[in-house]
């Protein structure tokens, strides 16, 4: 599923030194909104569920364990840089947790979405389409 149709700040993408400088917090807080529409648009266009049954299917693959797990698979995919993004934002004080996760899923979790608000930002769709389709296949074992 292309993210071509994204348009980073609606307009201009940050550089990636501009976007390293971003709290990785909010770098994850990014990914997280790309994460679940990319996860909407797909399963909505591949399926004729209704919007309760693709509620569900979302969530799973959108729920801090499913995330870790294909952070997990995905971390040797990862480039020099979306590597320290990762560490960086997975290493970070979260003031929160999920219900149903530990810990360490929570914070592997967020450091995914943390790549993935990276790359949506510097406007790298290709990158950050092909990553979201490897977690997506991972999540869907």
């Amino acid at each position: 599923m292309a993210l071509d149709g994204f348009s980073p700040r609606f307009g201009k993408a940050l550089t990636p030194a501009e976007a390293r400088e971003l709290n990785p917090l909010v770098l994850a807080y990014v990914g997280d909104g790309v994460q679940m529409l990319y996860l909407r648009a797909r399963l909505a266009s591949s399926s004729h569920a209704k919007a309760g049954k693709l509620h569900t299917l979302v969530s799973g693959q959108a729920r801090a364990t499913s995330q870790a797990k294909a952070a997990a698979a995905l971390n040797e995919r990862f480039d020099d840089e979306e590597r320290a993004i990762f560490l960086r934002a997975r290493n970070s004080h979260v003031g929160s947790a999920a219900k149903h996760a530990s810990i360490a899923e929570y914070h592997s979790a967020t450091g995914l979405e943390a790549v993935f608000g990276f790359l949506y930002l510097t406007g790298r769709t290709d990158r950050l389409d092909e990553l979201l389709d490897a977690a997506f296949d991972v999540c869907s074992d």
